[in-house]
């Protein structure tokens, strides 16, 4: 993963500072290689390896821990119309037991955070990134008015079960879970203790992310483990499973100089909010919409087995240069490399062949459709 966000970030917390999750001792009982990511002690890998972890989660089910990220509660009167200021998705009309995603955006319509919104009884439940988590709760805090109660839930834990076998699995400890559509959030209770759960994850596969106590989060996951379907899977087999499902990671894909429109984000925001123009950066938004971008994210397909890693210059024929790579990776499920990156669009669209400067040579490619891997989200019954 050299050259990507994610080897960024395992590089950028001193080891004597590193949060760890409540599931570090399983971690390392399981032969982890444990890393610095965001702060935190995380597993990058297990003894089977990322392209074995990969394809398991692909073909059955895979468990992550994604306890470093952020959770946060918004309750008070009028929650949602406040945060609707601060996000371009609709969150006045999410309904109880729905979870949309959406964005923190600047005033230049950028792309502070990404995140995830559920309401939930009484209140909104929110998870962010783990690298923004106290600039989102500062953020939540200073622009959301004083009658709105901001709570971060350091005392919870968060996982991650992925895969075409994790709703089979999931169903034999909570039942209710079985008739849940992608983006369902529910209220139940695992081991005795309250835990919210959501149909949804980041790998393009059927799943849940599982919220629950950290006191419980170790024996769960054992529990989970003892299912023959499932296997622990680490943050680089995170990194290539969103990728072949052409999800963006905040940070490398998207960040405060990206809009939405031109990170290809434009369908989670509503006819509505456009409309109104009435959330921090809708003037930036709506411009991209009225007038286009400059440069646009795309799947990238290259001609033979070099990875062009992040950063890479993607040039035409003659040599000028149309934009670069932002994440790039080996696909284990279509055994090739694979890579978004922003182009000039009035230049390359789909079908284009563009090259790939890769070590002092150009190499051919070709711009796809997204995602690499088709998604198998349950949308229906």
């Amino acid at each position: 993963m050299r050259g990507s966000v994610l080897e960024q970030e395992l590089l950028s917390a001193p080891s004597d500072a590193l949060k760890t999750t409540p599931l570090d001792a399983l971690h390392r009982e399981q032969g982890a290689r444990m890393v610095p990511f965001a702060g935190w002690s995380m597993p990058v890998q297990y003894k089977a390896g990322i392209i074995a972890e990969h394809l398991h989660c692909r073909a059955r089910a895979g468990l992550f821990d994604v306890s470093h990220m952020g959770q946060i509660s918004l309750r008070g009167q009028g929650a949602d119309r406040e945060l609707e200021a601060l996000v371009p998705a609709d969150i006045a009309r999410l309904p109880r037991g729905r979870q949309r995603y959406t964005q923190f955006l600047n005033q230049a319509g950028g792309i502070i955070d990404d995140l995830m919104v559920s309401r939930l009884a009484g209140r909104l439940f929110l998870v962010v990134n783990a690298a923004n988590a106290t600039r989102d709760l500062d953020h939540l805090r200073i622009f959301l008015p004083p009658q709105i109660e901001v709570i971060a839930h350091p005392e919870r834990a968060l996982l991650a079960l992925q895969g075409p076998r994790a709703g089979s699995v999931l169903a034999r400890f909570v039942p209710a879970t079985s008739a849940m559509r992608f983006m369902d959030v529910i209220e139940d209770r695992i081991m005795g203790e309250d835990a919210v759960i959501s149909r949804s994850g980041y790998t393009g596969e059927d799943g849940f992310e599982i919220s629950l106590p950290a006191g419980i989060a170790e024996k769960f996951a054992r529990a989970l483990l003892e299912c023959p379907e499932v296997a622990l899977v680490g943050l680089g087999a995170r990194d290539t499973l969103r990728l072949e499902a052409g999800l963006c990671l905040h940070g490398q894909d998207i960040g405060p100089k990206i809009n939405p429109i031109a990170a290809g984000l434009g369908w989670s925001i509503p006819r509505r909010r456009r409309m109104m123009g009435d959330f921090t950066g809708a003037d930036a938004v709506r411009a991209a919409l009225r007038d286009g971008v400059s440069h646009k994210r795309v799947g990238i397909r290259p001609e033979g087995r070099a990875v062009a890693r992040a950063h890479t210059a993607i040039v035409d024929q003659n040599g000028d240069v149309l934009g670069e790579v932002c994440s790039g990776g080996f696909s284990p499920t279509l055994n090739a490399p694979i890579a978004m990156g922003y182009v000039r669009f009035d230049r390359v669209g789909v079908g284009s062949q563009i090259f790939l400067q890769v070590r002092g040579q150009n190499l051919p490619a070709q711009i796809v459709d997204l995602p690499f891997v088709a998604q198998q989200y349950r949308k229906e019954d």
